[in-house]
């Protein structure tokens, strides 16, 4: 039996390559003799970089950027196995995790060091990039990003705005003089399950805003810093990003890359399962399982297990699904040849238990709901 293995990560306690290899014990456990392919996988979030850069043999480069808060950080670009593409992650330079909780501030926040990367990149002479928005610490619109390519945002009195989302309330022009111009001769794929605009109540600053530290009156106010950014690009650009679907992605930056740049959208899972090969590699499969820390009706609007059961169902193969917690909304991913969704928490236990116990208790699962898949399905075959 051939069964593939293609979790995303479990936040907080597994990536997504401790996931597959914990489920891959499992299964192995119960048929020692089944041939597993692992494919850890991530949705155009954090961790993508390094799925891509895995999947195709690829490679990585450091380079020193400024974090969120400005403090210097060792983040990192990724060059795919065909040595053309590089793979720009923007929490490698500008997440969350590059903030303790208790300093997050959206208000000063800033996305330079993405820019930074994409600059060394450009400097190594790449011209096609995927950028992975998932896990800012931002609400800066990508004003940073752009600054650190030379775009000069400018106040009323000709004066460079500083970094940080709430320095767009100045914004009143855009010198776009200096701007890299190399951006025209390149290629940009933006990989992001997001499709939210720049502004409004489904905008960046309200929908985001508080998982990086926004009070509810910070909120208000990066909502108008980012309006006010929005209508400046407008008059300079002609490009209207206030309701534009993914705009809002990463504290606004896909729409600075919508506005500036050569790029088009994709959903970040689709990007992952073209570059990993995931559709040609189910092929022949008897049983695909993937995963993650919490399946509930957010899963079936674009994230991993989504995307690998809708390609797993494209070749009728069926797919088990394991969790770390199950919310409401599942029920639209049976339509995709899911077969099953599993918690892999098999009794009562404090949330820092499930944690420390998570390759244990997923290898466990696995073991067990692989047993019982083969079990029912040769019942029925007879």
């Amino acid at each position: 039996m051939k069964i593939v293995i293609a979790p995303d990560s479990f936040k907080g306690c597994m990536s997504s390559v401790k996931a597959a290899n914990s489920i891959n014990k499992g299964v192995l456990r119960a048929f020692p003799e089944a041939e597993t392919i692992l494919l850890p996988l991530g949705d155009g979030g954090e961790g993508t970089l390094d799925t891509l850069v895995a999947a195709t043999n690829g490679s990585t480069v450091s380079v020193h950027v400024k974090g969120p808060l400005g403090d210097m950080v060792e983040a990192e670009y990724g060059i795919l196995g065909d040595g053309e593409t590089c793979v720009i992650e923007m929490a490698k330079a500008s997440g969350l995790v590059l903030v303790p909780p208790s300093q997050l501030n959206p208000l000063k926040a800033t996305t330079f060091g993405t820019g930074e990367l994409i600059k060394k990149a450009l400097d190594d002479g790449y011209k096609s990039f995927i950028l992975a928005l998932g896990g800012s610490a931002t609400n800066d619109g990508g004003a940073g990003m752009l600054q650190a390519l030379g775009l000069k945002l400018l106040d009323e009195n000709g004066e460079e705005i500083g970094l940080g989302g709430a320095e767009l309330k100045r914004v009143v022009s855009i010198d776009q003089s200096t701007f890299d111009s190399r951006i025209t001769e390149c290629h940009f794929l933006i990989a992001s399950d997001v499709q939210n605009p720049f502004i409004g109540p489904d905008g960046a600053s309200k929908v985001f805003g508080p998982q990086k530290g926004a009070s509810p009156k910070d909120v208000e106010f990066l909502d108008d810093c980012l309006r006010n950014f929005a209508d400046v690009i407008e008059k300079e650009t002609g490009v209207h990003l206030h309701n534009l679907p993914g705009s809002g992605a990463a504290g606004g930056i896909g729409g600075a890359f919508q506005a500036f740049f050569p790029s088009k959208m994709k959903r970040g899972i689709d990007v992952v399962i073209e570059y990993t090969r995931l559709s040609q590699l189910v092929e022949g499969a008897d049983l695909v399982i993937t995963g993650e820390g919490k399946v509930d009706f957010q899963t079936a609007s674009g994230k991993t297990p989504m995307g690998v059961a809708q390609a797993a169902s494209s070749k009728n193969i069926p797919t088990i699904i394991l969790a770390g917690s199950i919310g409401k909304g599942i029920e639209a991913l049976y339509q995709y040849g899911v077969v099953s969704v599993n918690s892999i928490i098999n009794e009562p236990m404090m949330l820092t238990e499930a944690m420390d116990k998570a390759c244990e208790l997923i290898e466990f699962t696995s073991e067990q709901i692989v047993r019982s898949f083969f079990y029912q399905k040769k019942l029925i075959e007879i």
